[in-house]
Parts: structure tokens; C-alpha cells; sequence
């Protein structure tokens, strides 16, 4: 994602590459020219485009369905697959027995210690049934709420189908949260049960989750039982007929067990996305609604194939964590995960991940992407990165200087950026790239099937190319939260009342006249000085783009004469003081570009800008700080001393 509107096209594919795409067959089979012809039909008949997908991805089912899609009581109420049943366990493993694929890797890890497990197929289908097993002789079963507190480790792809197969409820939980976050959404989320990690790693440092957890069930007595897992062997406490080692749980149970078949349109996650002001909101997954979007968008539009090995640095408690176990399961492909942090404790990590593991299909934030190019293009270039075939990015915008340093310097202007805008609530995309189709830096070369995307005025009217308007859906799509947990006025208040009718994501977008999608910011973060509006990212990029700071940060802040004013808050870049005379340079820039009415008001300089484990800028946080106002929501903060050092900052 990027505000900058570049004319020119950076990838172009040849004929080999489109030909060998998950796309070529697809459209053939349906008599499609292009991805224009595919969304156009999709946009026009969505039931149409999931059946297809259901086809194309060989989804299975206990009992076939009746409905595809029932809408009858409005887009915010549509109902999917309607009297059939299955498990999304049923599509990720049961599908792969009896076939190669189960002598396949599934699960390779490495520890921050350097400690590296591998897991085939075999091995994680006997460790799902294993601990369906276990959880079952707890007495849980369809339905039933389950925690899942752990860092990125076998085990927690483990816990996350094994919920899933019983017909449970998996809760994904930041593996950084503290207690008080801990509490709210176990509490929101009516938990029964927890998997947890004793602990784990992080920059060298012993971070003691199985002690944080018990801090927050001591406000929880809803939650009746928690399993362990010995990550670091810590001598944890463990409370009598509550807690249970996952060793001991499993040990004796079937390395075989059936796998429930629920209604397809039933829960199996409900995953939470953080809040502003008031509580994180949990969005409800489907097992027919997930699996069908997932293999939509990563299976189809993103190329995404069998013989892949995908390496995303993420967390259970971001959609990326379960979007990993999803796709990969789905298609019977490979997952690389790595604990900790991608520049500890070596700076080139990362890139060594991608060396030594063979990553083909390659996830990152933009923010990572910045953070790695101020360690220098030699450790990227010590690293043999052959191995890539795609790089899929999310999480935040792009800002041009950071996209073409990756392109050039990591993707070698051949190995194309699939970059996709989308949301917990979504279930994964809305706008992307595809491996058919030319790419502008940062930019999305087309919308997602069946989701009728625009960008329209307040009024729900398409506005002309080149005009910034609300990023909307016109058609309900088979991967839409099924609501928020417990809070279903709510769910309709935040994305379908703003302009009735339409799903109002909360993005700022336009399309140019070769059809490219851009993003510029969130609508809520937008930046109106009197009466002139600019998306953050748009100064943002100009500030980055003086050369003089690594990342930046702007918000509108209250002015009493022109209503909002620019606050610009930068990290500077190696070498550079953090003085008037920068300040003075970074204000000249935006004011050359943008006019004297974006003048900013102010130029703090901060060692770091607080971050959502996802990796976002936490805008509202920096106003909030800045204005001495209260921050709101702090549990998906994933670097609280940059919140210490903002509020030093300002007060200086």
C-alpha cells in the first residue's frame, strides 16, 4: 500500500510466468480474457464466482449445502453454504491422507536459540488428533471457546486445528499481550479452556507467559482448564485440576480421531482486532467462510501452490498467523516459522531464514521492510535469496522509497510484490496484485472477485478516477466476519450504517486511468486543514523522502484556528541530528509539496513510533499522546517503550 501515484508500471509479467499462473487455467476453464473479465462477472453473480472457487479448490463436504448464499435479509445478514456440513480440519488435513502429501514437511520452526523442529504431515495430523483427544476427555467439545496464547511454534498449529476438529472455538491471542488484554478478550470471548506456552524467547530475553496468563485467570473463573506447553522447561505453577501438561494430556491418546462435521457456516474462530477508544472487537470466522476466501485469494489470485514454503514473521493473535496454517494446510504446502524477531541475534536473520529454509512464498510488513533497508543492502546481499518466487505484502502502507529499495535490492526487479489491502474482518483481501498483471510501486492492480469493491463519495456514488473516496464492498463476501462476538449492534453501527447498504471499510482510495487501486491512509486518520483534506501516508512520504528520517508518523492535531493542523512525529535517519534546523528542512518539504495550508504545526523526534504487532503505526496513539488525551486501547501496543519515549518527546 503507498500514497504515491506512480504512472509508471515497475513489473511487468512475461508470457512463461502468465501462462504458468494458478489464475491461466481458471479463467480458462470459464471463458474469461483477463482479471478484469473474472471480477466483472464475479461482482455481477458472486454465488456464481464461490461455487467455482469451491470447485477450483476441491472443498469438501459431509453434506452438501442446499444455498450457497442466502441474503434475503440484507448484505450484513447473509447467510452461506445453508444446510451442509464440514470442518475446516476436513480441507486442511483429513484431505491429505492416504496421499504423498502426508510425507511432506508441514511445520519446519527455529527457536531464537537456533533450535530448528520439522514436522511432516504425519507428524502434525498424529499431533492434532492427539490433542483433539486430550481435549475432548476435558469435556470439551462443539462450540466450546479455547484460548490460544503461545508464540509461533508447531504446537500452536497444533492447538489451532485441534480446536477446530472437535468443533470448538479457537480464540487467537497475541503471544505478547498482557494481563489486562488477556482478560478482555478471554472474558468477551466466554473462554472454557486455554493453550498456553510457558514462555518464550524474544531478543534474547525469557518472556514468561505461562505468569502473565495466571495474573489474568485470576479475574476469569469461567476459564476451567488450561494446557501447558514446555517451550523453556520453566517451573511453572500449575493449579491443581485446572492445569494440565500438554504432555501429559496427550500421551496415551489415538494418533487417529475423527474430525467433527459441523454446520459449515458455524464459528471456528473468533479473532480480535484491536479497538480505538472502546474494547478490541472479536470477528467471527466460518469453517465454510475462511477456507473458500483463503483459497480465493492465496490459492487463485495470489498464486500460491503446493510446492511453496512460506515464511511470514507474525503471531497467532494477527490474521496472518492463522491465514499461514489455513493456506498451507488447504494446499499441502510447506510453513516456516521462526520465533522471535527478524534481526536478532544476527542484524541479517532474516534473510538468512530465507537462505537456509528455501522460503519460496515470502510475507512481510512494509515497516519490516523499512526497519531491514536501515541495516544495509551488504546483509541482504550476503544472503542467496534464489530460492523466492513471490513476495506478498500487508499491514501497512508502503512508502516509495521503501518498496523500490526491496524490489531492487531483495526481489532483484524480477520476483513480483503482491501487495494486499484487507482486514481481520474481511477474512483476508480486498484490493491485490496478481502474477498476470503489471505493477506500480505500492499500488494494487486489481479488486478481489465478488465483493463489488468502489470508491464512492459519502453518498455511496462511484467518484471519477484520480478522486480519493471511501473504499467500499457492494456485495457481501463469503469471508466477512459473521458479525462481532456478542456485539451484533455493534457490527452493523461500525461497517454497514455509514452509508446503508454498503460495507464502508474505513479506507481512503482511488483508482488511476490504468486501472491501478491506491491507498492513502485510513478515513479516520484523514488530515483536514481548513477545509483542505490529505491522507497521513501522502506526508508521510514526503518526509521520508528528504533522505533525512527513516520513518515518520503524521496526524492531524486540534488547532483553534484552522480546526486541524499537521503534527509530524520522525525517527531520524542515521547521522541526522534531531534538531530546529531538520525540523525546519522536514516542514520546508511538506510545505513545497502540499502548499503553506500544511504547514506542520510541529516536528517531534522519537527513537521509535508505537506499533500494533501487525506492525501499523499507531496514529491515533501519537495524537492522543500529544494532546494529553487517554490512548485508548494499548493491548495490541507491541513496543511499549516508544509510548515512554513520544510522551518524553512532547514534553521536551
Amino acid at each position: 500500500m503507498t500514497d504515491g501515484t506512480s504512472d509508471t508500471f515497475a513489473w511487468r509479467p512475461d508470457s512463461a510466468r502468465i501462462a504458468d499462473s494458478t489464475l491461466a487455467p481458471f479463467l480458462a476453464t470459464h471463458g474469461l480474457a483477463d482479471v478484469d473479465a473474472l471480477v466483472e462477472r464475479a461482482d455481477a453473480d458472486p454465488a456464481w464466482f464461490w461455487q467455482a472457487v469451491i470447485d477450483h479448490a476441491g472443498l469438501r463436504f459431509a453434506t452438501p449445502y442446499h444455498t450457497l448464499l442466502d441474503d434475503a435479509d440484507g448484505p450484513a445478514a447473509a447467510r452461506w453454504c445453508q444446510g451442509g456440513t464440514t470442518n475446516l480440519v476436513l480441507n486442511g488435513l483429513d484431505r491429505h491422507r492416504g496421499t504423498p502429501v502426508m510425507a511432506r514437511e508441514a511445520v519446519c520452526w527455529e527457536g531464537e536459540d537456533g533450535q530448528v523442529r520439522r514436522w511432516t504431515y504425519a507428524d502434525l495430523d498424529r499431533e492434532v488428533c492427539r490433542l483433539a483427544g486430550g481435549l475432548r476427555a476435558l469435556g470439551l467439545g462443539p462450540g466450546d471457546p479455547v484460548g490460544l496464547f503461545m508464540p509461533m511454534l508447531p504446537e500452536t498449529v497444533a492447538g489451532f486445528l485441534a480446536v477446530a476438529k472437535i468443533g470448538g472455538i479457537v480464540l487467537p491471542l497475541f503471544s505478547g499481550f498482557g494481563a489486562d488484554a488477556l482478560v478482555d478478550r478471554l472474558s468477551d470471548g466466554d473462554a472454557k479452556a486455554v493453550l498456553a506456552a510457558d514462555g518464550t524467547l524474544r531478543r534474547g530475553k525469557r518472556v514468561d507467559m505461562k505468569a502473565v496468563l495466571d495474573q489474568a485467570l485470576a479475574r476469569l473463573p469461567g476459564v476451567a482448564h488450561v494446557v501447558v506447553f514446555d517451550r523453556l522447561g520453566l517451573d511453572v505453577p500449575m493449579v491443581p485440576g485446572r492445569d494440565h501438561r500438554w504432555g501429559d494430556l496427550t500421551a496415551g491418546q489415538p494418533d487417529h480421531c475423527d474430525t467433527l462435521m459441523m454446520p459449515a457456516d458455524d464459528p471456528f474462530m473468533v479473532i480480535f482486532t484491536s479497538g480505538t477508544t472502546g474494547r478490541a472487537k472479536g470477528t467471527v470466522h466460518t469453517h465454510c467462510g475462511f477456507a473458500t476466501k483463503l483459497a480465493a485469494d492465496l490459492g487463485l489470485c495470489l498464486d500460491f501452490r503446493p510446492t511453496d514454503r512460506i515464511l511470514w514473521m507474525s503471531d497467532i493473535g494477527w490474521l496472518v498467523g492463522p491465514m499461514q496454517i489455513v493456506t498451507a494446510t488447504l494446499h499441502g504446502a510447506a510453513m516456516v516459522l521462526a520465533e522471535g524477531t527478524p534481526d536478532y541475534p544476527q542484524p541479517g536473520r532474516f534473510w538468512r531464514l530465507i537462505q537456509d529454509y528455501q522460503v519460496t512464498y515470502l510475507g512481510v510488513a512494509p515497516t519490516i521492510a523499512r526497519a531491514m533497508m536501515r541495516l544495509g543492502d551488504d546483509i541482504v546481499a550476503a544472503h542467496d535469496l534464489s530460492s523466492l518466487r513471490v513476495v506478498i505484502s500487508s499491514g501497512e502502507l508502503w512508502t516509495p522509497d521503501a518498496w523500490w529499495w526491496f524490489f531492487r535490492t531483495v526481489c532483484k526487479e524480477t520476483v513480483p510484490i503482491l501487495n494486499v489491502s484487507g482486514g481481520t474482518e474481511i477474512g483476508w483481501g480486498i484490493l491485490t496484485n496478481t502474477v498476470v498483471q503489471p505493477h506500480k510501486p505500492g499500488g494494487f492492480s486489481t479488486a478481489l472477485p465478488a465483493m463489488g469493491v468502489d470508491v464512492t463519495d459519502t453518498q455511496g456514488h462511484t467518484v471519477p478516477q484520480g478522486t480519493m473516496g471511501e473504499l467500499v464492498l457492494r456485495q457481501p463476501s463469503i469471508g466477512l466476519s459473521r458479525g462481532l462476538w456478542r456485539a451484533p449492534e455493534r457490527f452493523h453501527e461500525t461497517y454497514w450504517s455509514k452509508i446503508p447498504g454498503l460495507w464502508v471499510h474505513g479506507d481512503w482510495a482511488s483508482r488511476d486511468g490504468d486501472g491501478t487501486w491506491f491507498l492513502h491512509g485510513r478515513s479516520d486518520d484523514t488530515i483536514m486543514v481548513a477545509g483542505k483534506r490529505c491522507g497521513p501516508s501522502e506526508v508521510e512520504s514526503l518526509l521520508v523522502g528528504t533522505g533525512l528520517v527513516a520513518e515518520a508518523a503524521a496526524t492531524a492535531i486540534t488547532d483553534p484556528v484552522k480546526g486541524e493542523a499537521v503534527l509530524c512525529v520522525c525517527v531520524p535517519g542515521p547521522g541526522v541530528a534531531a534538531d530546529g534546523d531538520t525540523a525546519q528542512r522536514l516542514s520546508a518539504a511538506v510545505v513545497a509539496a502540499l502548499g503553506p495550508a500544511f504547514r506542520p504545526k510541529d516536528v517531534v523526534f522519537v527513537d521509535d513510533l508505537p506499533k500494533t504487532r501487525s506492525m501499523k503505526v499507531m496514529r491515533r496513539v501519537v495524537r492522543a499522546v500529544y494532546e494529553g488525551k487517554d490512548p485508548g486501547d494499548l493491548a495490541s501496543l507491541v513496543n511499549p517503550p516508544a509510548l515512554e519515549d513520544l510522551r518524553a518527546a512532547v514534553r521536551r
